[in-house]
């Protein structure tokens, strides 16, 4: 059970140092950032953060609105497209990547190469995103390997449903554009040759959410269409379904399960894509809504994934929990996002909204999954964690962030600017304020001031951004060298819940452990008040960590200060105070020396 810290970049913004950050920007405008700006340099001091991946968001080449026709890319219609930029999540070229991010885009895929590269010899591994659920409106590959058709050239649709249609459609009508779309119009209402035309699909197919209008709402996934897996319409399946006893076989099992089946096209189409950039040096992949795909299609990728690389990690969004054990057990995720419950409970602790004492419930619910479950404050999805809407400044998201980094053995993930207290204020035009835009050409100025255009040493940072920064980078790297925290859970909030006294509410304490090492985590939540307390540690505890009576001398090493533990026949007491945000990583090393 070793621990990883995930660091999302999204590759686009990442290396962009304009700071126009015009609405509806052109990429002239407000520029965009290259793979080349995640030099060597850059990738060292990713890496000094305490960061063993990296999920490069946005690298398949998806929609967007941009003049490729040079390098033989088709024009994108702008009404279909959201954004100017353009989501990550409506890939249009599962073989190619994105030409924003190329200083040659005819070579785009090179460069990419060059960036994996570049992050292996920085003693990282990289993470690319695969959409399984839906594509672009229009697909065209252009650098498919021999064999390989592109989705939908190969179906029949004149009808809804057909087992090896990779789409779904809607026989005798005409795709239309949701009415909301004359009052929010593509690109912000600017004149735009290519929206001379209107955009044609007839039939129709399914949009990306499910959706079965011909004219989706404007809150459905419009720019997507739905990819089929031989899910008929009426929710059955029209494959072989996985055996319940195969919840609990490993990989290779599952992998000798597919052998021979006949299976939906669209299963092999995003098998051949995975193991595509497996062979281009990609190290594991994350998963856009894997909770809308059939868990047995990824009980087959997966497997395959694993077959192919032993050590590929492979991650998803799923956020019903009733489903977390069927996507890591019949579909052998690796991680899934803790979202529902972890991330919303701090989230709402923060906002003064819940109570620590949910902490350890979460724990104790998901104790059987617990390293499966990938733990994060901040991704392209949410709100950034120091906008007004969640802790109001990244200072206040530091208890949140110790508990989420050492609650459990599961990775880390923080997104990128997360460190130096990114708000994502900008109006960026689709993208709206307290979520870095995805949509859009933009700058992330706090991520920005750290990059001081290319030297990456963090000069043109305020204090207190320093300061964040250093705290993310100490408790990250503690995470990679502290063995305790692959260690066993204890809490111990219940034995101090009558010490924490009116702060229960705001204050927090877990232990965790091995036959190494013991580690305190200790934590206020509150803005405003602090308390001194006597932290208990149970008698069952002591025993276990083989402690005589006597005193002994713990080190808070995100602090660099120490304070005393008192070990009776009882337990033990520590005397300390939690200030407000205060953040404790009490250490006990070398357990044995005291055996």
């Amino acid at each position: 059970m070793k621990k990883h810290n995930i660091y999302q970049v999204f590759t686009r913004l990442f290396g962009n140092t304009n700071s126009n950050n015009q609405a509806w920007g052109t990429i002239e405008q407000n520029g965009v950032g290259k793979f080349s700006d995640l030099s060597d340099l850059a990738l060292e001091k990713i890496r000094q953060l305490g960061i063993t991946y990296i999920w490069y968001t946005g690298i398949p080449h998806h929609a967007l609105v941009g003049d490729y026709n040079e390098i033989g890319v088709d024009n994108d219609h702008p009404s279909v497209v959201k954004g100017r930029a353009g989501s990550p999540y409506a890939v249009k070229d599962y073989y190619s990547v994105n030409p924003d991010l190329a200083d040659d885009p005819a070579k785009r895929n090179q460069e990419f190469s060059a960036l994996i590269k570049r992050t292996h010899n920085a003693g990282m591994k990289v993470i690319i995103d695969i959409v399984p659920n839906h594509v672009a409106r229009v697909y065209k590959g252009l650098n498919n390997p021999d064999g390989v058709r592109d989705f939908g050239a190969d179906d029949n649709p004149h009808v809804e449903y057909q087992r090896d249609n990779n789409f779904y459609y809607i026989p005798g009508q005409r795709f239309e554009l949701p009415d909301t779309l004359t009052h929010q119009p593509a690109l912000g209402g600017e004149k735009h040759p290519d929206l001379t035309t209107p955009y044609h699909e007839c039939p129709a197919k399914w949009t990306g959410n499910g959706s079965r209008l011909a004219k989706p709402n404007h809150d459905d996934w419009y720019e997507t269409v739905k990819i089929n897996y031989g899910v008929r319409p009426d929710g059955s399946k029209d494959f072989e379904l996985l055996p319940t006893e195969y919840r609990h076989r490993s990989h290779h099992d599952h992998y000798q399960f597919w052998q021979g089946k006949s299976l939906p096209d669209s299963w092999y189409k995003f098998r051949d894509i995975a193991l595509y950039w497996l062979k281009q040096g990609v190290d594991g992949f994350r998963f856009d809504m894997a909770e809308m795909v059939p868990v047995e299609f990824w009980s087959f990728l997966n497997s395959a994934i694993k077959h192919a690389n032993p050590q590929s990690i492979v991650i998803a969004e799923v956020y019903q929990p009733a489903l977390y054990r069927d996507y890591i057990q019949l579909g052998k995720m690796d991680y899934l996002y803790d979202k529902v419950d972890l991330y919303d409970t701090l989230k709402a602790i923060i906002r003064h909204q819940a109570s620590t004492s949910d902490i350890g419930r979460i724990q104790h619910e998901l104790r059987d999954i617990e390293h499966n479950m990938l733990h994060f404050l901040d991704n392209h999805d949410e709100q950034r964690l120091a906008c007004e809407h969640f802790a109001g400044c990244g200072e206040n998201g530091k208890p949140a962030m110790l508990v989420s980094t050492c609650l459990s053995t599961s990775p880390t993930m923080i997104y990128f600017g997360q460190e130096v207290g990114e708000v994502g204020a900008e109006m960026a035009g689709f993208g709206q304020p307290s979520r870095t835009s995805i949509f859009d050409y933009i700058g992330v100025p706090s991520h920005q001031r750290w990059m001081n255009h290319g030297r990456f040493d963090g000069a043109l940072l305020s204090e207190s951004e320093k300061t964040l920064r250093a705290f993310y980078s100490r408790l990250l790297n503690l995470a990679l060298s502290s063995p305790a925290l692959s260690g066993d859970y204890h809490d111990l909030y219940a034995e101090n819940y009558q010490n924490f006294a009116d702060m229960q509410h705001q204050l927090y304490a877990f232990a965790r452990s091995d036959n190494q090492q013991a580690v305190i985590i200790a934590t206020n939540f509150s803005r405003e008040k602090g308390k001194t307390i006597e932290l208990k540690i149970p008698h069952h505890l002591i025993k276990l960590w083989q402690l005589s009576a006597g005193h002994y001398e713990l080190i808070d090493k995100l602090n660099h200060t120490s304070y005393p533990m008192q070990v009776n026949q009882h337990g033990a007491t520590i005397p300390i105070y939690l200030a407000p945000l205060a953040t404790h990583f009490l250490c006990l090393d070398e357990l044995g020396q005291f055996r």
